[in-house]
């Protein structure tokens, strides 16, 4: 069974272990031919192409092996622009629902499409989807504290700003956090 998420402009693909594969022994453009998608290549902030190449290394490649059944959690979500048959950036989540409901969501736009309401659109469509789920209770998620675009997209979809915090990562970086209830 294919599992796509669709709303009004947009289709969320979640990459498989194979798609994921691809994307990191051949790239991108391997992966675009692979879901019959035109080439887009994504434009990321420094710090956004960091954490995705990560993600993709360190966990989706991992964890969609270990969840075979339930990969839809652990991986990229591929952001397809239908105008554009393209991929215009990734969402997903950090895992199944843990023992008190809870998951964490993040995403990623290509600047070149970003200002056109993608990424809310892209949100709500995967929290709507997310939230059938009925072990999900809580979806959280962090902004850079100076990403003002995505925190709109965050209230937007009516997540509430739950304070702030540091990650120790190589440039330590303020982020807020936030929560979105069932």
């Amino acid at each position: 069974m294919i599992i796509q998420v669709q709303s009004p402009r947009l289709t969320l693909i979640p990459l498989t272990n194979q798609h994921l594969q691809v994307w990191k022994k051949s790239g991108r453009k391997d992966l675009e031919i692979m879901l019959e998608l035109k080439h887009n290549h994504w434009k990321l902030g420094l710090f956004y192409e960091q954490e995705m190449l990560q993600a993709l290394h360190d966990y989706w490649i991992p964890q969609t092996a270990k969840f075979p059944l339930d990969y839809y959690w652990y991986t990229n979500w591929e952001i397809i622009l239908n105008s554009a048959s393209c991929s215009v950036g990734g969402i997903g989540f950090a895992g199944l629902p843990d023992n008190n409901g809870k998951t964490e969501l993040g995403y990623a736009i290509d600047q070149k499409f970003e200002g056109q309401g993608i990424a809310t659109e892209a949100v709500g469509a995967i929290i709507d989807w997310a939230f059938q789920d009925e072990g999900l209770k809580i979806i959280q998620a962090e902004t850079p504290t100076d990403n003002v675009s995505s925190q709109r997209v965050l209230i937007k979809n009516q997540f509430n700003y739950t304070g702030e915090k540091k990650l120790e990562l190589e440039t330590p970086m303020q982020v807020l956090t936030w929560e979105r209830l069932r």
